[in-house]
Order: C-alpha cells, then sequence, then structure tokens
C-alpha cells in the first residue's frame, strides 16, 4: 500500500516574528497556534480520518493548557514529535552539549506533560549536521524527519535573509548549506557525510516532486489553492511513500490577530475557509491515487 504521513510543526507565533526581524507579537497573537490551530487541525484530521503527527516546541508546555492540549491529542491516536526545546534555528551550530540538552529537554518536557516519550525529531529551519544526527542517536530517537532538498525554497530562503541584511537586520533563521540540496529526496539512511546515503539513522526528508523538486508542503499548498495544489500532488502519484508537511499555521489567517504578521508572512492572506478546502482537496486528491494515512513513526517503524 502506497502511504501519506501528514505531519505539522507547532512553531508559536514569535518564530516567524523572529524570523521576519519584527518586535515581539501582541499578546492576542502569542497563542494562536494552540489556543486555535491546534483544535482546528483536531477537527480537520477527524473529518478526514488522518492521524497526524505533532512536532513540539518543549518549552511551549511551560504553559499549562498547552500539555493538556497536546496530551488529549495523543490519546486521540497522533504521534508526538521532538521539534528541540528552544527551537534554536542555529541548532546545528551549536556545541555537542548543547544540541544534547535541547533535543533531551524537550523529550523530557513531552512526557512528563502527555505521558508519551518523541522517538522522531524535526530540526528548527530544516537545518541539520552530522553532529546534530549523532546526538540524535546517542538519545535514542528512531528516525529524523528534517531535509528539505528544495532548491527553490533554499533560494527564497537566502533572498529573504539577504533583504533583511541590506536593511541592516538580522534574522533569527539561518540557511543550511547548498550540499543539503544534493542528498535523496526519498527516505534513506544517512552516511558521513549526512546528504549521503549509509547505514546510519534514518531520515524521512520534506516532501519534493520527481526531476524539478518542487515544494510540496504547507506554505507551497495554500498559496497554490485547491485545484493546483491537487494538481501538484499527481506528481507523486508513483511514489510509494509521500511525506507531508505543514506548520499550526497553516490553518491560522490574518483575522486571527496576525494582521500585523501578513505582509511578510504572505500565506497568512490566504483565508482560512480556502486554507481548510485545499487540505482536504490534498488528502482527497491522495485518497482517489489509493495512498492509505499512516504517523511518522509507523513508517519509520517499518522502513527500519
Amino acid at each position: 500500500m502506497r502511504v501519506c504521513a501528514i505531519s505539522v510543526d507547532l512553531d508559536e507565533i514569535h518564530h516567524y516574528y523572529a524570523i521576519h526581524a519584527l518586535a515581539a507579537p501582541a499578546p492576542a497573537a502569542r497563542h494562536r497556534v494552540y489556543d486555535c490551530a491546534l483544535g482546528r487541525y483536531r477537527d480537520w484530521a477527524a473529518a478526514e480520518r488522518v492521524p497526524l503527527t505533532l512536532f513540539a516546541v518543549g518549552s511551549d508546555l511551560s504553559r499549562p493548557e498547552n500539555g493538556r492540549t497536546l496530551r488529549a491529542l495523543a490519546e486521540q491516536g497522533h504521534e508526538l514529535g521532538n521539534h528541540s526545546f528552544d527551537h534554536w534555528y542555529d541548532l546545528s551550530r551549536q556545541s555537542r552539549a548543547e544540541m544534547h540538552s535541547q533535543i533531551a529537554r524537550a523529550g523530557d518536557a513531552i512526557q512528563a506533560h502527555t505521558g508519551t516519550r518523541p522517538t522522531g525529531f524535526r530540526a528548527p529551519g530544516y537545518v541539520m549536521s552530522d553532529e546534530l544526527y549523532g546526538t540524535l542517536a546517542e538519545l535514542g530517537l528512531r528516525y529524523s524527519s528534517s531535509l528539505f532538498p528544495c532548491p527553490y525554497y533554499y533560494l527564497a530562503k537566502l533572498a529573504k535573509l539577504g533583504a533583511l541584511a541590506l536593511r541592516g537586520k538580522a534574522s533569527e533563521s539561518i540557511a543550511s548549506g547548498a550540499e543539503m540540496l544534493l542528498s535523496p529526496r526519498t527516505p534513506y539512511h544517512i552516511g558521513h557525510p549526512y546528504w549521503r546515503a549509509g547505514a546510519g539513522m534514518l531520515e524521512l526528508p520534506i516532501q519534493v516532486t520527481p526531476w524539478l523538486r518542487l515544494p510540496v508542503f504547507g506554505t507551497s499548498l495554500m498559496l497554490l489553492g485547491p485545484r493546483l495544489a491537487r494538481q501538484l500532488v499527481r506528481r507523486l502519484a508513483r511514489q510509494p511513500f509521500i511525506n507531508l508537511e505543514l506548520h499550526g499555521i497553516d490553518l491560522l489567517d490574518a483575522s486571527d490577530h496576525l494582521a500585523e504578521l501578513a505582509p511578510h508572512q504572505f500565506d497568512l492572506r490566504v483565508s482560512l475557509e480556502r486554507k481548510w478546502q485545499t487540505l482536504t482537496a490534498v488528502v482527497d486528491e491522495l485518497k482517489k491515487l489509493g495512498f492509505g494515512f499512516e504517523r511518522l513513526d509507523e513508517v519509520a517503524r517499518r522502513l527500519s
């Protein structure tokens, strides 16, 4: 059976302000991912009968209601993944001790608040290193789903960082080395260096199309809309596995107290209704193509 896994990165709103070098969000906007988007994902997943893998930032669970929300979602059958403790975009450039602390503390926090310890990891900003993979292995994680070998996303990020620098501003985001674009676009065990196949940890890359490596993830789908998003996923019809990555912000729009961020985060200009229609259209198309749906840990268990 061909399988699709749908994951959601639960980056809270202040991370997007940091990407765009903006001041801190207003209080009404700060917790929109946990307070608003997660409930929408719960309802959408239930309506479509698909499981989700939710990558949580450990420090967000210091807010008790966030932990309760995640626990309830885990009890409903969704997977919880490790997205580091503080979501440092430069985690891969930290010392080995800092990497260990960030990943271990996130696992501890998620387990303490939900009763579930993650077996999967996603790097902030999709930026990895050999040292970071080594740390994951030391801590006993089963898989990573962190690489996004998409040249268009890579160039767009460089353009954004460059534009901010020209204005005398600094984003907290960073770009990975261009060699990451040489990594396989389908699941593989890492070698050394990590963008080559080997016998190491299992990596489940973020989805791109064959040949052109067009991005197939939340932002691109939301900007395309239902009809064009259907056409894009049809390019994946012959693949045995699709790794569809979303973000919490993908089910938010400017009306969710995010009008200040919308001029910088273009997908916020798309209405929630249209975003919901797009996600539903994508899942409907994948079902027509014969795909079933599993959590990432289930895929990793089989591929390992």
